[in-house]
């Protein structure tokens, strides 16, 4: 069981993402709009809405995942958190968007898989793997659920900034502002977050953190991503 902000709690499926580092500085880098509607594609347990409800008690959220078993585990996590009223959890394949889902959301978030396909991925949890989560499929997916100037959030890794930004422009999502993270001060990048918005102008604002300092102290970025007070 992990607590989150706002004594929220997330119960983890198996082969489902852990609460890493990855969910938690995504749900920070976020920015919600009064009264946002929310869509969540490849939710797993809920995990990201959970966050996003914990940090934002206007907010609502829809959960799109492909895998039963996850889905059933963000039924359980909402109706535990007492949620019902703000998350909801739908099993589909974002491949096949519901009809109602288009321009229904004022932003769309997704902690992706990172693992390519092909015969070594078959080793690799579902919720990690590419085959059925393509960034073509995810930002197709995006773009068709948002509203005109809603916004797609999303992690990944720096290597793949090139790509995602390319596909983003296929689909009308422009980069609006980018988030390079490092683990430590002096370290390489190891996390990018994005921000595109459906039919947004040129324009992209970059900003860089780390998690640590070179003194391997957390940093004050590291202590508001996990709500970290002082004394």
């Amino acid at each position: 069981m992990e607590h989150l902000p706002n004594d929220l709690t997330l119960e983890l499926t198996p082969g489902a993402f852990p609460l890493s580092t990855d969910s938690m500085v995504l749900s920070a880098f976020v920015r919600l709009p009064k009264q946002a509607k929310v869509l969540d594609l490849g939710a797993g347990c809920g995990t990201l809405g959970l966050l996003l409800c914990a940090k934002d008690d206007r907010c609502t959220v829809t959960g799109l995942e492909l895998a039963e078993e996850a889905h059933l585990g963000a039924l359980e996590n909402i109706a535990r958190n007492g949620l019902q009223g703000r998350m909801e959890s739908i099993c589909g394949n974002l491949r096949q968007l519901p009809p109602e889902f288009t321009g229904r959301f004022d932003c769309c978030v997704s902690n992706p898989p990172y693992f390519s396909g092909g015969p070594a991925a078959t080793r690799t949890p579902l919720a990690r793997r590419e085959d059925c989560c393509a960034p073509a499929d995810l930002f197709a997916a995006a773009a068709k659920a948002l509203k005109f100037g809603g916004d797609f959030f999303l992690v990944h890794k720096p290597e793949r900034l090139a790509e995602l930004i390319a596909r983003g422009s296929e689909v009308s999502l422009e980069a609006k502002r980018l988030l390079l993270l490092r683990h430590k001060q002096d370290g390489p990048i190891t996390l990018i977050c994005l921000q595109l918005r459906k039919g947004g102008k040129p324009g992209l604002k970059i900003e860089e953190e780390a998690l640590w300092g070179t003194n391997n102290e957390p940093t004050a970025f590291y202590k508001s991503v996990y709500h970290i007070t002082e004394d």
